[in-house]
């Protein structure tokens, strides 16, 4: 994905479960690509696929150490996307606010009363 925003790939790499699944074991600590395939019928191969695809979007580092790289969690990323989303939030905030303030005024109907034209029987 390269020429594309770090938001892009943050919201790209998010975007497959099984990735998602390896942040949340991630977040609890550091791991290895075995302990990362473990949940999962997959091969190692597949499973370091998906974590250069969250190299990539920075959401994830691998140590250097010998043989041993263990994955661990970057969380810089997600606050930038949440950021984001969080614009959004007061969107829809402001939005329920309003229908509040709508359905506040409005008069209510008894859906008992056969008389009710919003509620024929």
């Amino acid at each position: 994905m390269s020429g594309t925003d770090s938001l892009s790939r943050t919201f790209a790499a998010l975007a497959d479960p099984t990735r998602r699944a390896m942040l949340t074991r991630l977040a609890q600590g550091a791991a290895t690509v075995g302990e990362l395939a473990s949940p999962f019928a997959m091969s190692f191969a597949a499973v370091s696929k998906h974590l250069r695809v969250l190299e990539g979007a920075g959401l994830v580092s691998r140590g250097r150490d010998a043989q041993y790289r263990p994955a661990t969690l970057e969380a810089r990323p997600l606050a930038a996307a949440s950021a984001w989303i969080g614009d959004y939030r007061r969107f829809w905030n402001d939005s329920f606010d309003a229908l509040a303030d709508v359905l506040e005024t409005t008069e209510p109907h008894d859906p008992t009363d056969p008389h009710d034209k919003e509620n024929p029987r």
